[in-house]
């Protein structure tokens, strides 16, 4: 029986390529890209292929993402090939194509960066945490540092390096140690001689543009500690009071079980920490913090970047007027503003089947509307206390910090207004 052929490739092809450029590219990958009618790619990629590529080259235009559907239209029914820099799929325009095309897109990638950088340092890659810096805020960085860990930081040009040294100091991390890797895998490859954040010196001069900053994490002895779980100290946060206190704070995130890729909306921000602390579980997480006092939405600004999330997103008005147009959340937490005519019912009827809501009181006022929300949509109410233990005279006793009341629930579809109908 003769075996049955392969159909023919998707009209799209995505190419890796590394810095040691067409020498490095396997057959497949060559054969795509002469056989290409249309060759897309940054101008240093491009330059990287020989005269036999006769392909009409198209050059990405900036803003990058915005263009990828309007060149595929305009190009609709030739053979393209997309230039990608190492593994296409890892921090690669990859991720555009497939939104775009989905399964009819051919993939050929090229070792990465971080696959080379790994083995040059002799890294296990799965005991190492990547985080990119091309064209995102060098802040989200400071999510990933911890004792002891290594990291492989992807840069966006030649200045990164120092922009990293320069946080990791000012995070309490001066004393990790970095390595400079530059042009992985091509004939003009180097890697600089270790060197502590502190020790980066402010006169240096840049490198070459294609880097990866490897580093080695140690934190000073005076930093503050932080935790990769919920309940940072009270003293990572810049507040004027309004704060959700370590204990009460760790408690409510355990209660709205933040999962990969959810959104939160915070109510009445404060100081921006159940946000925070929501954004820090994972990368994928997202949060809108909701505060009408525009000094605070600024401080909850400054507190999302020390803390690694500058991604936070902060609407600074009144809710539930400031609500409107925010995309559904998962869950939403309420921390301040609860006796506003209406929010409650409104963030509850924002809420899909299967998302979550806590809100947390001190007032009695507050605690009646909690009540009331309990009795018509069930869920749990609890009292949180904490006491601190606290000098009385030559002796030590309790100082009790005012009792918070905690209404939590999940929204089901038997919740839903004519659900029973």
């Amino acid at each position: 029986m003769t075996p049955a052929r392969p159909g023919p490739h998707p009209a799209v092809t995505v190419v890796g390529i590394g810095a040691d450029g067409w020498p490095g590219l396997t057959d497949p990958a060559r054969a795509a890209l002469a056989e290409a009618e249309i060759l897309i790619g940054g101008p240093r990629q491009l330059e990287l292929l020989p005269p036999g590529c006769a392909g009409e080259r198209v050059a990405w235009p900036s803003p990058l993402r915005p263009a990828v559907p309007r060149l595929l239209a305009a190009h609709a029914g030739r053979r393209i090939a997309v230039l990608a820099s190492g593994d296409p799929m890892f921090y690669g325009i990859g991720r555009a194509l497939a939104e775009e095309r989905g399964a009819a897109l051919r993939v050929l990638p090229h070792p990465s960066s971080v696959s080379y950088a790994a083995g040059r340092l002799g890294w296990p890659l799965e005991d190492v945490e990547v985080v990119t810096l091309v064209g995102r805020p060098a802040a989200r960085l400071a999510a990933a540092l911890h004792e002891g860990r290594r990291l492989l930081v992807l840069s966006a040009d030649a200045t990164t390096p120092a922009q990293v040294a320069a946080l990791l100091r000012d995070r309490g991390f001066g004393p990790s140690r970095l390595r400079v890797l530059e042009q992985l895998g091509g004939d003009r490859e180097r890697t600089a001689p270790p060197v502590t954040a502190d020790d980066w010196a402010p006169d240096r001069p840049p490198g070459d543009p294609l880097n990866i900053v490897a580093v080695e994490c140690r934190r000073a002895p005076d930093a503050l500690r932080l935790g990769a779980v919920p309940g940072l100290p009270d003293a990572a946060y810049e507040h004027d009071g309004q704060l959700t206190k370590r204990h009460i704070r760790a408690a409510t995130l355990a209660t709205l079980a933040p999962a990969p890729g959810e959104l939160l909306w915070d109510i009445g921000g404060g100081s921006g920490s159940i946000a925070v602390e929501w954004l820090r579980t994972h990368p994928s997480c997202r949060a809108v913090t909701v505060e009408r006092d525009p000094e605070r939405a600024a401080r909850i600004l400054r507190n999302a970047e020390r803390l690694g999330v500058p991604g936070l997103r902060i609407v600074t008005g009144a809710a539930p007027a400031a609500l409107a147009g925010l995309p559904a959340p998962d869950a939403v937490f309420i921390g301040g503003g609860l006796t506003a005519p209406g929010l409650l019912d409104a963030c509850w009827a924002a809420l899909p089947p299967g998302g979550r809501l806590v809100a947390n009181t001190v007032t009695l006022e507050s605690e009646a509307l909690l009540a009331g929300a309990r009795r018509r949509h069930g869920g749990e109410l609890v009292r949180l206390a904490v006491a601190h233990a606290v000098p009385v005279g030559g002796f030590t006793g309790w100082r009790q910090a005012m009792p918070v009341t905690q209404w939590s629930a999940h929204k089901t579809a038997d919740t839903l207004p004519g659900a029973d109908r």
